[in-house]
């Protein structure tokens, strides 16, 4: 089958920083799905892994987590799908990636492809939607909120792939308030048309735009990117003893101390850990994934795919991670099918 994969950490318009390559087909036994791959989406863990994470030596790796397919064989121990099933999922970072022809997959981090999207519209959503998701209501519980006033929702990056599909859930599956922060006229008029109620510039201080909004002080904030940069403001922005959500790595290392002035709790999310780790609640990547299946095909969300750069080949993910890698990107990038 054909793969692309690196054997090397290496800038990204280095020709050899992603290369074709041609690997066996793998065998599905277990919890296991082999899919055969239609379409992927680039996301910043596959830029991140790819600079960073050097394969052993004379070994590579594939990169790749979104993907969206159709099963065409199981494992014994399958019992939620079965083959010819059309499908989508986030994949584990401990494993192969999904930038291959075929590629294994547990059956419990995998939801059934929403009907009403094409392989390429659905491959922008699964990490995303995960992590959003996971987020909102396994870490942050907005679900739960201590008095009626603390209902507003603060989350940055919100033209983003995360950003997109958090306002997306958030208003959708609750009555919260969903304020967002972009820096461009075309990122924040996609972030409005996802749903935000407002959106701050990032560029300038947070807090004094958010003083001019004249609402409550949010209890809730989800800081998806530049956490480095932007916690402070947002720490002088949140309410007593709400809660924090992050994502990203802080650079220059993490000091919770700023944190304990208001009482706030923190709430790190990290979409592989219940993969990585295989928890009892595995199978709730699953469940959520359907759940965001059937509001796609009911209309309530909307695909992220914001460019297709054609085929799944080492030139066209070149040209994708370096778009991911500079930091401009609104939506989701995919690739679709695989040269002929």
């Amino acid at each position: 089958m054909r793969a692309i994969g690196y054997r090397t950490p290496l800038p990204i318009d280095n020709e050899d920083s992603l290369l074709d390559l041609e690997l066996p087909v793998p065998e599905a036994t277990g919890h296991d799905l082999l899919v055969e791959v239609k379409a992927v989406s680039v996301n910043p863990v596959d830029t991140k892994v790819r600079a960073g994470a050097a394969p052993e030596p004379g070994h590579h790796r594939i990169l790749g987590f979104d993907a969206a397919g159709v099963v065409k064989a199981v494992g014994e121990q399958v019992t939620l799908f079965r083959p010819g099933d059309a499908v989508y999922y986030a994949g584990a970072i401990d494993r192969p990636g999904t930038n291959s022809e075929f590629h294994l997959v547990d059956e419990r981090i995998v939801g059934r492809k929403p009907e009403s999207l094409g392989f390429a519209e659905v491959a922008a959503l699964p990490l995303t939607a995960i992590t959003a998701y996971e987020m909102l209501f396994h870490r942050l519980k907005v679900q739960d909120k201590p008095a009626p006033e603390n209902n507003i929702l603060l989350v940055t990056g919100g033209a983003g792939g995360v950003g997109s599909m958090t306002i997306q859930l958030a208003r959708t599956l609750t009555d919260l308030t969903v304020v967002t922060t972009a820096s461009r006229p075309e990122s924040t008029e996609w972030a409005r048309a996802l749903g935000a109620h407002h959106v701050l510039d990032h560029r300038n201080p947070l807090a004094p735009q958010y003083a001019g909004l004249g609402l409550d002080a949010p209890y809730f904030v989800f800081s998806v990117t530049r956490s480095d940069l932007h916690t402070p403001g947002l720490i002088a922005i949140i309410a007593p003893q709400g809660r924090f959500g992050i994502i990203d790595d802080i650079k220059d290392g993490f000091d919770a101390m700023p944190f304990k002035g208001k009482s706030l709790s923190i709430h790190w999310e990290m979409m592989f850990a219940r993969s990585l780790y295989h928890t009892p609640d595995m199978i709730e990547q699953h469940r959520l994934l359907n759940h965001v299946a059937d509001l796609v095909d009911a209309g309530r969300i909307r695909t992220t795919l914001a460019e297709t750069l054609g085929t799944i080949n080492a030139t066209n993910l070149r040209r994708a991670h370096a778009l991911v890698e500079s930091g401009h990107v609104t939506g989701k990038v995919v690739l679709e099918g695989f040269d002929a």
